[in-house]
């Protein structure tokens, strides 16, 4: 006879087969297939999409809809000397406790529908807003999110009712001067001057102390092809972030204009192009206040840690800036989760995905019978 898997042995074996089966933004064509299996064996109903990954799954009856979303992408990235798809970021822990949520509170009565989103790309940042336009949040009130934190940001064994992300700005460019030999510099435009004058530049913006952003450098390559060669061509890379949405507006207007100065002051052509904008958060008061009571009265105020405040950027947020009336918050949970997110070898106990599973039932049990 064989024995008996309790509630904490299923989610790890999920757990197990993400980690072990990771696939990268828009290609989880397996993972999404994965999930809607478990949903067949758990008899819940769900909607798939015909022309994007990701699935939408609901328990409970009324009219009023509360949601819980789950990121399933995977990062691509070097991973002991090989490119490859790696669940650095947590995601497979995500889907997990969203799945351990699901399967505590199928069974439960509710007085409201729990609509369970399993989201595809938020590491590219554009799978926040697919969902948004096939409609998944159209009739949500109060929308929740799960995350595991860094150890500097959050211990094991805490759980913090809202997340405050920074938001974040990427830029690529491209420098078209004229190459020259090393021995005549006056005849070229060196790109790897105008480069240093963007530094210059991004380090000479001034915002107030008071404001939490940044602007760097992240990407160049300049290469005339040998070494007596001053290139004349380069591309550019900038990474720009910003604790609130309007210091990042700013940010962005003050490199735009920075680069047209650089541009005519070395009359060289600088083209430019910003992608993959993510909002910072914009945190619900409400919703918060339902996670942290939620959390306080299920697990007990020795888990509790107040809200958070993280340089990092997630997609999340756009939910909430499309629809701005919709009340949301993403839980935050320790794990001692290191060296970082995003690190090829992140490790973390796995034990907070169980913390975390239980948080967000009691969280989201509390909001569908408020």
């Amino acid at each position: 006879m064989g024995q008996v898997q309790t509630y904490e042995d299923v989610i790890f074996s999920w757990f197990d087969h993400f980690h072990a089966n990771p696939e990268v933004s828009w290609k989880e064509v397996e993972t999404t297939k994965k999930i809607a299996s478990i949903l067949n064996e758990m008899k819940i109903p769900y909607k798939t999409f015909s022309d994007v990954t990701g699935l939408v799954a609901e328990i409970g009856q009324g009219e009023d809809v509360i949601a819980v979303r789950a990121d399933i992408d995977a990062l691509w990235q070097e991973v002991d000397g090989a490119m490859r798809a790696n669940h650095s970021c947590g995601h497979d822990a995500n889907i997990s406790m969203v799945l351990g949520a699901l399967l505590k509170l199928k069974d439960e009565r509710l007085n409201k529908r729990i609509r369970f989103i399993f989201q595809p790309a938020e590491e590219t940042g554009g799978g926040a807003i697919e969902m948004v336009k096939r409609g998944v949040i159209d009739d949500v009130t109060h929308l929740f999110g799960v995350h595991l934190r860094p150890i500097e940001e959050l211990p094991y064994g805490k759980v913090t009712p809202a997340i405050h992300h920074g938001a974040a700005l990427f830029l690529s460019g491209s420098i078209h001067g004229v190459d020259a030999h090393g021995a005549r510099p006056h005849q070229g435009k060196n790109a790897i001057d105008i480069v240093v004058a963007i530094q210059q530049m991004l380090k000479s913006i001034y915002i107030d102390p008071f404001e939490v952003y940044s602007a760097k450098l992240t990407k160049v390559v300049a290469d005339g092809g040998s070494i007596n060669i001053i290139p004349g061509n380069a591309t550019f890379s900038i990474d720009v972030r910003a604790q609130k949405n309007a210091i990042l507006d700013v940010l962005q207007d003050r490199i735009n204009e920075g680069l047209k100065q650089i541009s005519n002051m070395y009359q060289t052509e600088i083209e430019w192009y910003w992608n993959d904008k993510t909002p910072g958060a914009e945190v619900s008061d409400e919703a918060t206040k339902l996670a942290w009571d939620a959390v306080k009265e299920k697990l007990g105020e020795e888990y509790l840690a107040g809200p958070i405040q993280t340089p990092g950027s997630d997609d999340f947020h756009f939910y909430t800036v499309l629809k701005p009336n919709l009340k949301a918050a993403m839980l935050g949970i320790g794990a001692d989760l290191a060296p970082g997110l995003h690190h090829p070898k992140m490790t973390f106990k796995k034990e907070a995905i169980i913390v975390g599973a239980n948080a967000l039932t009691a969280t989201l049990l509390k909001a569908a019978n408020k």
